[in-house]
C-alpha cells in the first residue's frame, strides 16, 4: 500500500511498538509442528472462503481417480498426495484470488518470512521446502514475538495448556450454556466431580468450572451474536427438568434453557471480571450473526464487558453505533483487514468520529493452522491504520504526535486495559 509522507512515517512509529494480538485460534505450538506444513500452509484457513467462490470442488470423488476421494480443498492439504498434483489442482483457482485481501497475507509471509517475491509454478516446490525447514520448535516465538513484536496474543482453540508469556486463552461460553441433553450435563458434572439433581446445582457446577479457567489463565469468554429468546428462569427449569428425567431427549440449538443460561454465565462473567467476545456479522448466513441481536444483552448486563468481533461485517455501521451508545462495549478490528483493506480503512475513519477512542482494538490475525498469515495480517493492519491516521493528520484533525499515540492505545493500551492483562 502506498501512503502519504505523514502516512510512512506513522506506519514507521507503529512497526515499532509492542502488539496485543486480541484475537486468534492458534492451538499449542506442539499442534502446528505436528502437521505436515507446506506451500498449501499459506492458503489455509479463510482462503479456502475465496478459492470456494472461486468455483474451486467442493466435493470431488474422482479427481485424480478411484482412491483419492473427497472435495479439492481436503486433497491439497492432504500430504500423501504428491505435491505437483495437488499444485496442478490448485493452481487455476489462485489467480483467481491472488488480488483479494484474504490471500494477501500468504504473499507477504512468504516474502518476508520465508524470502520469496511470490508463489507460482517456478518456485512452489522451493517455497514449500523452506515452510517444512522452518517447522520447528521456536517457530511461535520467532514468528509473533520476534517478527511481529508481539507481546501477548489473545487464543480460542477451546483449551487451556499454552505458555501464558506468549498465549493467552479465552473458552468458549457455550461449553456450559449449550445444554442440549442430559448427556452434557452429565459429562461437565464428571469432569468437575459434581452431582447434579437440579437447575441450581448445575448453575454452582458451573460456576465453579468458570473459577477454575480463570485460575488457569483464562480471561474471557467467547460467544456469538444470535436472536436471543428473553431469559426466562421457569421455562428453563421446566426444560431442564425434562432433561433429567428423559435421557433420549435432545434439544434444538436455539431454546429458551440455552437463552437463559447465557444469561446466567454473563452474569457470572462479570462478577469474575471475565471479557465475553463476540462474533458478530461475517460467516455463513451472516444474517443470523447480525451485531444487533445483542443489543437486548448489552443493556441488560451493564456490568459485564464486551469485546464485539470484527465490526459486525457487512452492519460495520450499525456495529459502530452500538460501540458508541453502549458503556461496555469494545470494538474489535479482528479479522476486518483481511476481508477487505478498503472497509477497515473506512470503518476505522468513521469510528474516529463516532466512538471514543479507548473502545476501539486495532487487530487481530484470527488465524489457526498457518501463523505466518499472523504477520502477513499484521502489516495490512499497520498500513490501514497508518493511512487513516496520516489522513487525518494531513487534514488538520490531529498532530502526528497525536495520531502515534492513538496507534498506541489500538494496538497496545485498550486491549491490555479491557482484559486487564499484566503484561
Amino acid at each position: 500500500m502506498k501512503l502519504s509522507s505523514v502516512g510512512e512515517s506513522i506506519l514507521r512509529a507503529i512497526e515499532e511498538f509492542e502488539i496485543i494480538d486480541a484475537h486468534e485460534h492458534l492451538p499449542p505450538e506442539s499442534v502446528r509442528l505436528e502437521h505436515k506444513a507446506d506451500v498449501f500452509t499459506l492458503f489455509s484457513h479463510y482462503t479456502r472462503v475465496d478459492l470456494w467462490a472461486a468455483g474451486m470442488p467442493r466435493s470431488r470423488e474422482d479427481a485424480w481417480g478411484p482412491g483419492i476421494p473427497g472435495d479439492y480443498w481436503d486433497m491439497i492439504h492432504n500430504p500423501s498426495i504428491p505435491l505437483e498434483k495437488r499444485w496442478e489442482m490448485f493452481s487455476p483457482y489462485l489467480k483467481m484470488i491472488r488480488h483479494g485481501s484474504y490471500a494477501r497475507p500468504a504473499f507477504i509471509a512468504a516474502r518476508e518470512i520465508y524470502g520469496f517475491d511470490d508463489i507460482n509454478e517456478k518456485n512452489y516446490k522451493e517455497v514449500s521446502e523452506r515452510i517444512a525447514a522452518e517447522n520447528r520448535p521456536g517457530i511461535y516465538r520467532r514468528i509473533l514475538r520476534e517478527k511481529c513484536r508481539i507481546r501477548v496474543a489473545l487464543t480460542q482453540h477451546n483449551r487451556t495448556d499454552y505458555d501464558l508469556d506468549l498465549l493467552i486463552p479465552l473458552m468458549p461460553l457455550d461449553v456450559y450454556a449449550s445444554v442440549r441433553s442430559r448427556k452434557t450435563v452429565d459429562e461437565h458434572a464428571a469432569r468437575l466431580g459434581w452431582t447434579v439433581r437440579n437447575l441450581d446445582d448445575y448453575l454452582e457446577m458451573v460456576r465453579e468450572g468458570l473459577e477454575k479457567w480463570r485460575s488457569q489463565g483464562v480471561v474471557g469468554l467467547k460467544m456469538s451474536s444470535h436472536r436471543f429468546l428473553k431469559p426466562s428462569r421457569s421455562r428453563a427449569l421446566a426444560l431442564f427438568d425434562m432433561l433429567m428425567h428423559d435421557d433420549g431427549k435432545q434439544l434444538p440449538f436455539m431454546n429458551p434453557l440455552y437463552c437463559f443460561l447465557v444469561d446466567e454465565i454473563l452474569k457470572m462473567a462479570a462478577n469474575l471480571r471475565m471479557v465475553v467476545a463476540v462474533h458478530t456479522g461475517m460467516w455463513g448466513d451472516f444474517r443470523d450473526l447480525d451485531p444487533q441481536h445483542m443489543i437486548p444483552i448489552f443493556q441488560r448486563h451493564p456490568d459485564t464487558r464486551f469485546d464485539v468481533y470484527h465490526l459486525g461485517v457487512p452492519y460495520v455501521r450499525e456495529a459502530i453505533i452500538i460501540g458508541k451508545n453502549s458503556p461496555n462495549v469494545w470494538l474489535n478490528m479482528c479479522w476486518c483487514h483481511i476481508i477487505s483493506q478498503r472497509l477497515a480503512c473506512t470503518a476505522l475513519d468513521e469510528m474516529i468520529d463516532l466512538v471514543p477512542v479507548n473502545k476501539i482494538i486495532a487487530f487481530g490475525g484470527d488465524y489457526e493452522m498457518p501463523v505466518e498469515k499472523v504477520y502477513g495480517h499484521l502489516v495490512m493492519a499497520r498500513e490501514d491504520v497508518a493511512k487513516v491516521l496520516g489522513k487525518r493528520v494531513e487534514e488538520g484533525f490531529m498532530t502526528e504526535s497525536e495520531a502515534v499515540e492513538l496507534a498506541r492505545m489500538w494496538f497496545y493500551e485498550n486491549p491490555r486495559s479491557l482484559y486487564q492483562l499484566k503484561v
